[in-house]
């Protein structure tokens, strides 16, 4: 079906799908979804038909020359030129492709994915009962049944699997112990706040720095919009040499 499809006519002029969807994506962008279906497209195009009517019945009725009417017209008439003027000025700014190739291999160290680890714990109160856990694991009860069976921290539920982290996530404590174990190593007691955790090393990756084709959005973005604003502040200051600006005190 063609978007151009007329849906209906109110006094010569013509409604079409594209009228319809336009203000059906106007509303989702708002976060209103009620109206994404056939239903809610037909109570849209009766919407768009009413306001047809009014604005008919505007014409006929000569809103268009009353005073009240032209005073709101130029109020708006000013906001819409002040947003075009300054949308005018942001869209001359581009930011080329060499530009954001230069600022990724002049500034690669912003771009790394520092270390991190994959950790599990098993958190008790004590550490007597953390070293009585510690030999029945090392008898051969596994990790994660251990997990299960004895710790405190709601991660029992998944054998106490706390997923990647990097440093700074978690207290300096269990963070030292986990940063420094080999993969596969499980930890002595580590005394924290929360209690006595026993520390398993899953996984670790290693920093990496995120390639040219993993950030250039990310790049072009910031260099548009910082250029945008160093227009913007220049062109202001231009603006209050050119136009007398008053500030009263």
């Amino acid at each position: 079906m063609s978007e151009n499809k007329i849906l209906a006519t109110v006094k010569g002029k013509a409604i079409t799908e594209m009228d319809v969807n336009a203000l059906l994506q106007n509303l989702i962008a708002q976060g209103n979804m009620n109206f994404n279906n056939e239903q809610g497209k037909k109570q849209l195009l009766d919407e768009l038909i009413n306001q047809e009517l009014f604005y008919n019945e505007a014409l006929d009725n000569n809103y268009d020359k009353e005073e009240e009417f032209l005073k709101e017209l130029e109020i708006n008439k000013v906001n819409i030129l002040k947003n075009y003027a300054l949308r005018k000025l942001l869209n001359s700014v581009n930011v080329t492709e060499d530009e954001v190739v230069n600022y990724y291999n002049n500034n690669k160290e912003s771009f790394k994915t520092p270390e991190s680890v994959k950790a599990s714990h098993i958190l008790v109160k004590t550490e007597e009962e953390a070293n009585k856990i510690l030999d029945e694991i090392e008898k051969g009860l596994d990790f994660e049944e251990a997990a299960k069976k004895y710790s405190t921290c709601p991660s029992k539920e998944r054998g106490g699997d706390l997923g990647f982290f990097t440093k700074g996530k978690m207290v300096p404590e269990f963070e030292n112990a986990a940063f420094s174990m080999e993969k596969g190593g499980i930890s002595k007691p580590v005394k924290t706040q929360f209690g006595y955790h026993i520390v398993k090393l899953v996984d670790k990756k290693e920093p990496v720095i995120n390639s040219f084709e993993q950030v250039k959005d990310q790049i072009r973005n910031f260099l548009l919009g910082r250029k945008q604003n160093n227009l913007y502040v220049s062109k202001t200051t231009e603006l209050r040499n050119k136009y007398e600006v008053i500030i009263n005190e």
